[in-house]
């Protein structure tokens, strides 16, 4: 799979996810779909959902239900798009959307392989390939990005790394949908800093672009450490995502 390849994958996943068309993502001012979670959108979308916002480095592309399209609407052409991801503009939007009894909830950076950047690394530790039957009793806190025991059956393959019978890091993939995996890496406090994540992650990776999958990386980008990881295992920032929920909701997550 080429990184064209990877990219144009991509925004296809994201047109199902948010009712729009892979084009909308390349055009060159802001798009308003209809809000509509698609039949095979990433298992991470859920109702309700207010708006969606998505960037691929071009414009935006917004998903929003009809009693709040106006708003969004003049938010995305007042101002830049890269702007309506951050402070103090989100202020702007969260205000208005906040007397319709809705609040921005979710941020976060997507990262696609660069396949030219990719390679089989070793760590200084045995690494071994896991599949669900192994995922059983890793179902613990300290594994907590690598695995989601709330949607066990979406986890698919995992590479550990091993210093003797002790694991102690461990990337792993969920199938968040039929062509995309999602990778996520713990590693033990005591062995971190040693290089071990980024190469469990370029690892896996490439075990998933093997199963023709297209793998992908998510983050706060706030989260350094793990920006870090990315970009470090052969990973690079490819789109952007803001949601809008209701208040009740962002509110009970604060609790």
């Amino acid at each position: 799979m080429t990184n064209k390849e990877i990219l144009a994958a991509a925004m296809r996943q994201s047109a199902i996810d948010i009712n729009c068309a892979p084009e909308d993502f390349q055009k060159g001012a802001p798009v308003v779909v209809p809000a509509k979670i698609g039949a095979k959108a990433r298992a991470c979308y859920e109702e309700p959902i207010a708006c969606n916002l998505v960037s691929y480095g071009n414009n935006i592309v917004a998903s929003v239900k009809k009693e709040y399209r106006e708003i969004v609407e003049e938010y995305i052409t007042k101002f830049l798009w890269y702007h309506c991801f951050e402070t103090p503009n989100l202020h702007w939007l969260n205000e208005r959307m906040q007397t319709l009894g809705q609040k921005v909830c979710f941020m976060a950076e997507y990262f696609l392989p660069d396949v030219d950047r990719l390679a089989a690394r070793e760590c200084g530790y045995e690494l071994r390939l896991l599949g669900p039957r192994d995922f059983e009793s890793l179902y613990l806190p300290q594994w907590s990005n690598a695995l989601c025991e709330k949607r066990k059956a979406l986890d698919v393959l995992g590479i550990g790394a091993y210093d003797g019978e002790t694991l102690v890091g461990f990337a792993g993939c969920s199938a968040d949908c039929e062509t995309m995996w999602q990778i996520g890496v713990d590693v033990l406090p005591e062995y971190r800093r040693q290089g071990i994540a980024s190469v469990l992650t370029g690892n896996l990776a490439i075990e998933i672009l093997k199963r023709e999958k297209v793998p992908f990386y998510c983050c706060a980008w706030s989260n350094i450490p793990s920006a870090r990881n990315a970009v470090k295992s052969g990973f690079v920032p490819s789109w952007v995502e803001l949601t809008v929920k209701p208040a009740e909701f962002v509110d009970g997550m604060n609790r």
